[in-house]
């Protein structure tokens, strides 16, 4: 007998095994196997990729009119695929100030580069995709030696920063010097990084410009390092007043990436799994000025989505703005490198 299951339960099956439910102008870039088995999800050496692009015609599958959730409003959306069996995994995205030119990573160790294509305000796909493996101190793939979940992702100038979730280190990359085949070289962070629980660490990297709050900073959170109150341990680094505060965590949320907008307030994307409860993603924001050492931070849910809508484990965010002035929220999910998940781009327009 057939048993037909439906993608919302086979989606929450699935969550149930993986950890978190349970810029410069870009420009086009340019794996390791295990001992035994190879794996093909890890990407061996820089290689041009095909990557297929199917719209998502609502955000709400249930009511295409719908169009407004919460402070967000939807502008279109893509599922992606490609034969390339590294494609997936993708924790973290930044763009180009135009939202087209953009670089992402895999929680596998690996570098995406490529550009968005629009037709009018709807993307219609990507292009000139590249993949390339992340490259350590020592000039090999960082996955040669163990260093895996490559989670978060911030620029500064030629500068990027990469936070490694399994291991609780930061890569810093110079794209001046060979963009994605630059070498990443370790960045000392606080003691107190190292003690963040295994594969719930670094997940989400914002860095402050000039004419912030607290420039020259790299803002670091963990996805469910909690302090003696349950709250969740975030970091200053560098900039004037490094230290340790908390953002205050309500109905079971963890952190999965952060952004900040040029009103200097950061949005913080949020998920949750439960067998009882299912998948749910949220985005809250904080005003960037609340933040210093000590301090314990919150605010306000602006997005709130769960499998009714068309999410998946959602864990990048990125905002750019129009020349009509319109803030563009992007958001990407990691697949898990699972068929029973997928790799969605999504993207609102914030009403502020």
């Amino acid at each position: 007998m057939r048993i037909r299951i439906s993608r919302r339960r086979l989606l929450e099956y699935a969550a149930a095994g993986i950890s978190a439910f349970a810029a410069p102008d870009l420009v086009r870039a340019q794996s390791v196997t295990k001992p035994v088995v190879k794996d093909e999800t890890f990407v061996a050496t820089p290689v041009s990729i095909d990557v297929n692009a199917r719209p998502i015609a609502s955000f709400d599958p249930r009511d295409r009119s719908h169009v407004r959730f919460g402070s967000l409003e939807w502008r279109s959306g893509l599922v992606l695929t490609s034969p390339f069996r590294g494609f997936g995994g993708l924790s973290a995205l930044r763009l180009d100030p135009k939202g087209e030119k953009f670089i992402a990573l895999s929680d596998k160790g690996s570098w995406f580069t490529g550009r968005i294509v629009y037709s009018g305000r709807e993307m219609k796909g990507l292009a000139d995709v590249e993949a390339s493996p992340m490259i350590g101190p020592d000039d090999k793939p960082i996955t040669s030696r163990g260093w895996f979940d490559s989670e978060s992702l911030a620029l500064d100038g030629s500068l990027a920063y990469v936070g490694l979730e399994r291991v609780n280190q930061l890569l810093r990359f110079d794209f001046s010097k060979g963009f994605t085949r630059s070498r990443g070289e370790v960045v000392p962070m606080p003691a107190a990084v190292k003690k963040l629980p295994y594969n719930q660490g670094l997940e989400a990297l914002v860095f402050v410009p000039k004419g912030q709050p607290l420039a020259g900073t790299l803002i670091a959170m963990s996805e469910r390092g909690l302090d003696p109150q349950g709250n969740l341990i975030a970091f200053l680094v560098g900039g004037p007043t490094p230290g340790q505060f908390s953002v205050r965590r309500t109905n079971n949320f963890d952190i999965s990436d952060a952004v900040l907008l040029p009103s200097g307030d950061l949005l913080i994307l949020e998920r949750k799994f439960s067998l009882f409860s299912g998948v749910g993603i949220r985005i809250r924001r904080i005003p960037l000025k609340s933040i210093a050492p000590g301090a314990l931070v919150d605010g306000p849910s602006i997005f709130d989505a769960d499998l009714g809508q068309e999410i998946d484990n959602m864990e990048g965010i990125d905002a750019t703005v129009t020349p009509e002035g319109d803030t563009v929220l992007t958001m990407v999910s990691d697949d898990n490198f699972s068929l029973l998940q997928r790799t969605l781009l999504l993207q609102f327009t914030l009403a502020e």
